[in-house]
């Protein structure tokens, strides 16, 4: 699928390789400039974008390669949307890479994955450093192998004091398991004396989750035509934008990305208050 193809399969959705680095970033002129919008994005891009990244397997039956060809090619994906990002001023954007059910998969895809993301981390993390990028780790860590939490606190640490775009990936991810973990630190803590049940409200459990000191997502993109969340950012989501495209995860590429946030500035943000258009 070529760039105004992908641009062209947006549509409205109420959801709900392995080759060498690339980013190729281009540092603004000014430091703090608003970011030159291609032509037909006359509007800024939101400060948060969501990505439900599937089809990887569906892009390779099609083709008739093995799944981790579909997963291989979901990274270069990734880069694009990285860039994409940079290019279009985007502040913030969380990738689901690995769900909390993903571990449901035969054990040689599941392998196949965690061996990507030691690759993507491996020859990706330096130039994603070099370009500002600050990386953000979600997801519930206990159990992982000692190596991959290792990579993940590298990537953390590596990037802590970036100024650029926050790059946050959903790791071993399930928003209802998020929402458990953080009830239960506010439970131990009223437990120990340290608040009171009375003082637990919407701010207080989203201190508790892993996104604290993150803002909510404003556009939640899903493709290959699926219309649900997958037990992505559940609490966060509340009041986000969703669009859906039916491009697999491999094919989108910029124009998608720019036609996604198009869709985006014609939706009527409310919020639970009237519109400003008719008052």
């Amino acid at each position: 699928m070529g760039r105004t193809e992908g641009a062209r399969h947006i549509e409205a959705g109420m959801v709900g390789g392995q080759g060498a680095s690339a980013f190729e970033v281009r540092p603004p002129a000014v430091s703090g400039a608003a970011p030159v919008l291609p032509a037909g994005l006359a509007l800024p891009a939101p400060a948060h974008v969501a990505i439900i990244m599937d089809g990887n397997g569906r892009w390779a039956a099609r083709r008739g390669l093995p799944r981790v060809e579909g997963h291989r090619r979901g990274v270069e994906a990734v880069r694009r949307a990285v860039r994409s990002s940079i290019d279009l001023g985007v502040r913030y954007l969380t990738i689901y890479t690995f769900s909390s059910e993903n571990w449901r998969r035969p054990p040689a895809e599941v392998a196949d994955l965690m061996g990507l993301l030691k690759l993507f981390v491996r020859r990706d993390l330096a130039e994603l450093h070099r370009n500002g990028v600050r990386v953000r780790i979600i997801g519930d860590r206990e159990g992982l192998s000692a190596d991959i939490v290792a990579l993940l606190d590298e990537a953390e640490a590596m990037t802590r004091a970036n100024p650029g775009l926050t790059l946050v990936v959903a790791f071993n991810y399930g928003g209802r398991q998020e929402i458990v973990r953080a009830v239960r630190t506010l439970a131990r803590a009223c437990a120990e004396g340290r608040t009171s049940p009375d003082d637990i409200d919407i701010d207080a459990i989203t201190a508790a989750l892993d996104t604290t000191g993150i803002p909510d997502p404003d556009l939640v993109i899903r493709t290959s035509g699926e219309l649900r969340l997958s037990n992505f950012l559940t609490w966060q989501t509340a009041y986000a934008e969703y669009v859906t495209t039916p491009a697999l995860w491999p094919d989108f590429d910029h124009d998608a990305f720019v036609a996604a946030i198009g869709e985006y500035h014609r939706r009527d943000r409310r919020f639970g208050g009237l519109s400003d258009k008719t008052g």
